[in-house]
């Protein structure tokens, strides 16, 4: 029997990028999946950020 791969889908964090840089108490962090294979850069996706009460960029970190 030949070893089973991984999977291509990882699990990622998204953290805030304006709150970091603010100051302000707390973080942002949204739990989600990307495919390796499609997207091997850093991810950067537009999510609501409910501490500064707007939308935001969150970019994933290790």
């Amino acid at each position: 029997m030949a070893k089973k791969s991984k999977g291509n889908r990882l699990q990622i964090i998204l953290e805030c990028t304006e709150h970091k840089n603010s100051g302000m108490p707390g973080t942002s962090r949204y739990v989600t999946q990307k495919n390796r294979k499609n997207t091997p850069d850093r991810l950067e996706l537009k999510k609501y950020n409910p501490i500064m009460k707007k939308v935001t960029v969150h970019r994933e970190i290790k």
